[in-house]
C-alpha cells in the first residue's frame, strides 16, 4: 500500500487523493445574495447533515488553490448570514454544472444556467424552482480552517424552512430514494447517480447481533466467505439449535450429501446468503462443523 505524508505534496495532489477516494458527496447548491441583492448559485461537494435537532447543515466554499481567493457564495454569507441550500438530482446535474462555472462579479447563475427563482420563506436568497427539497438557512457561524489555497470555510447553517416536491415522495410522505433521484460528486469530472446502485443494509438499532466472532474459525479463514458476508451472519440475534440444524438436514438430502465436505458446505452456506436465507446459511455451516 502507498504511504503518504500530506506535508510533501502540491495542494492540488493533496486534492486529487481527497476526493477521489473520498465520495459519494452531496450537494449544496447553494443560492445566495451579496449585500446589494445581487443572487449568486454555486454548487459545493464539501457538505452533509450534522444534527436534526437543530437541523444543521454544513458545507465549505474552499479558497482557491489556483490563486488563494476566495468565493463569492463565502462573501454573500459573511454580509447576509443567509443561504438557501438546494438539493441536485439528476435531471438538473448539467445546469448545475453549467452554474459552477466562475463568472464575474454581479452576474447572474440563474440567469446563465437557466434556472428559475422562487421567493423564500424566511430568507431572502432565491430558491431553485427545479431543485427537488429546498432548505432555506440561517448561517450560524462561519470557521476559517486557513489562509492558504484549498482552506476550508465551513458555513453553519442552521435550517429555518423545508420545501419538498410531492412528485417525490412516498404514500407515507416520506422522501421516496428512487423518486428523488440525487445525484453526487466523485473525483475528477466524475458524479454517480444514486437510484442506479442503490440497495438495504438494515441497521442493527433494535437487535445485538452475535458478532462475526460466533463463527466458526474455519469458516472464517476458509477464504470462502467475504467481509459483507461475514457481517451479515454475525448481525443475527441468535444460533439455530441443535435439532433444527438435524431437521434441516433430515429435508435437505442436496446438502446432507455434501456434509462432509467444509468447502462445500461453506459454498453451499454462501449460495443461501445470496438468495436472502442467513438462517439457512448459518445451519449449513453449523453442520459442516468437524
Amino acid at each position: 500500500m502507498l504511504s503518504i505524508d500530506p506535508k510533501e505534496l502540491t495542494p492540488v495532489q493533496t486534492q486529487a487523493y481527497l476526493q477521489g477516494a473520498i465520495g459519494p458527496r452531496p450537494i449544496a447548491f447553494a443560492s445566495t445574495i451579496d449585500a446589494d441583492g445581487n443572487s449568486n448559485l454555486s454548487p459545493f461537494s464539501f457538505f452533509n447533515v450534522f444534527s436534526s435537532n437543530p437541523p444543521i447543515l454544513v458545507f465549505s466554499p474552499s479558497r482557491r488553490v489556483r490563486n488563494n481567493t476566495v468565493k463569492h457564495t463565502l462573501l454573500n454569507c459573511e454580509a447576509t448570514k443567509e443561504v438557501v441550500i438546494n438539493i441536485v438530482n439528476y435531471d438538473m446535474v448539467q445546469q448545475q454544472s453549467l452554474a459552477s462555472t466562475e463568472y464575474a462579479d454581479g452576474v447572474d447563475e440563474f440567469v446563465k444556467a437557466g434556472f428559475t427563482k422562487i421567493a423564500s420563506d424566511v430568507v431572502k436568497p432565491f430558491r431553485v424552482a427545479e431543485s427537488p427539497v429546498q432548505y432555506e438557512c440561517k448561517v450560524n457561524d462561519i470557521i476559517s480552517l486557513g489562509t492558504e489555497g484549498g482552506a476550508g470555510n465551513l458555513i453553519i447553517c442552521e435550517v429555518v424552512r423545508i420545501h419538498v416536491s410531492e412528485a417525490i415522495l412516498t404514500e407515507k410522505g416520506t422522501i421516496d430514494q428512487h423518486k428523488i433521484d440525487l445525484v453526487a460528486r466523485m473525483g475528477g469530472d466524475w458524479y454517480t447517480r444514486a437510484n442506479k446502485g442503490m440497495f438495504e443494509v438494515v441497521k442493527p438499532l433494535t437487535t445485538l447481533g452475535i458478532g462475526v466472532d460466533a463463527l466458526p474459525e474455519n469458516a472464517i479463514k476458509s477464504g470462502i466467505f467475504v467481509g459483507n458476508d461475514l457481517g451479515i451472519l454475525g448481525n443475527v440475534e441468535v444460533l439455530p439449535t441443535a435439532e433444527e440444524i438435524n431437521h434441516f438436514l433430515n429435508a435437505n438430502t442436496e446438502i446432507n450429501a455434501i456434509k462432509e465436505s467444509n468447502e462445500l458446505m461453506y459454498k453451499k452456506a454462501k449460495d443461501f446468503l445470496y438468495a436472502g436465507d442467513v438462517t439457512s446459511a448459518w445451519k449449513t455451516i453449523l453442520a459442516s462443523i468437524k
